[in-house]
């Protein structure tokens, strides 16, 4: 049945295409015979794992982008993910970079970005996520700072962002991966990282003893960082105490790509993304021993990407361009091929 809608929605412009899947989702959170319709369809076996203290129904979840203002997760939770990472949430609002900023590579089931952090901002988000949580669901907040927000500064919207989301999230994550907000790459580097994240740490210390319950930290990287890039942001990681990481972020290089929009600037993601991201999960989990979780993130198109990344050490997952190619249907399928080859 998707091939058929995915046709439909291939004819309209991506971010229109989105903006109307995503509130279709957001209906359908709302109205509960519509939610429990989708939970009876979309049911799959559980495979539970827990993770920085956290308990998972399932290991695969939604990636942050999909919903970045939390207009559809509740809808969303009923297609079976386990978790679902809300964002990427700035401070205050801003409009992103102008379009067209989203573009469709078909036949090497891919998309390119170049978003720039567009969103409501964090009163808004924060507001939306005050809404009764689906049973079993954990939920994640993405990080980010606003583009008018100078890199030297970029602590004072992080912190905030921390106090306001640690009650009402089940983790957080600090993005500086993204491609297309200038500039922000810079803090994956020893001494920025380190920077940002030991205040970060000692707010989320705060808070958890505040809020007498624990507020998992990690931090979104980018597949571009070269060996020595990745072991300096790993030693800062580890030593600063934080939970985990997510590998990886959209990448700016360009392998061979045969479809119209391949020369756009932004972020790839999709297939061509995943031999990145699978060499650095592999790599995290070799430097590190096994002792960082990491969340994969990046090119999981089907239910054999999805044990690939499980075996290289993932310990849990994510998707988001799998499900524009594939539609819901993917969740189903991975989730029941992981129960299937459960030991």
């Amino acid at each position: 049945m998707y091939p058929f809608f995915r046709a439909l929605l291939f004819r309209m412009e991506p971010e229109k295409a989105h903006a109307l899947t995503l509130g279709l989702m957001r209906l359908a959170g709302a109205l509960p015979p519509a939610t429990a319709f989708l939970r009876r369809w979309f049911a799959a076996p559980p495979a539970p794992v827990e993770v920085f203290g956290l308990r998972f129904i399932n290991p695969l979840g939604l990636a942050a982008g999909y919903d970045k203002d939390a207009l559809g997760w509740r809808g969303l939770a009923a297609l079976g993910f386990g978790h679902i990472e809300i964002g990427t949430v700035t401070p205050r609002p801003q409009p992103g970079n102008p379009p067209p900023r989203l573009f469709r590579l078909p036949d090497d089931r891919a998309l390119i970005n170049r978003m720039g952090f567009p969103g409501k901002g964090a009163d808004f988000v924060a507001r939306r996520l005050t809404a009764p949580r689906p049973a079993n669901l954990v939920v994640g907040v993405n990080l980010g700072k606003n583009k008018d927000t100078s890199l030297d500064a970029a602590l004072q919207d992080y912190l905030p962002l921390v106090k306001t989301f640690a009650p009402l999230a089940d983790y957080l994550v600090i993005n500086v991966s993204s491609p297309n907000t200038i500039g922000l790459r810079r803090l994956q580097a020893r001494q920025a990282l380190s920077e940002l994240l030991l205040p970060l740490q000692a707010a989320r210390r705060e808070q958890e003893t505040r809020l007498a319950k624990r507020v998992p930290l990690l931090v979104k990287l980018a597949p571009d960082l070269n060996d020595t890039e990745l072991d300096d942001a790993l030693d800062v990681i580890i030593h600063t105490g934080l939970d985990g990481v997510i590998a990886a972020n959209t990448t700016i290089s360009r392998p061979a790509l045969t479809s119209q929009f391949a020369a756009e600037s932004g972020g790839l993601s999709g297939a061509p993304l995943q031999p990145l991201s699978l060499r650095m999960v592999q790599a995290i989990r070799h430097r590190t021993q096994g002792k960082l979780p990491v969340i994969a993130c990046g090119g999981i198109m089907n239910s054999a990407d999805a044990r690939r990344f499980l075996d290289a050490g993932a310990s849990l997952l994510q998707i988001y361009t799998g499900l524009v190619y594939a539609g819901p249907t993917l969740i189903q399928s991975i989730l029941r091929d992981l129960a299937h080859h459960a030991p």
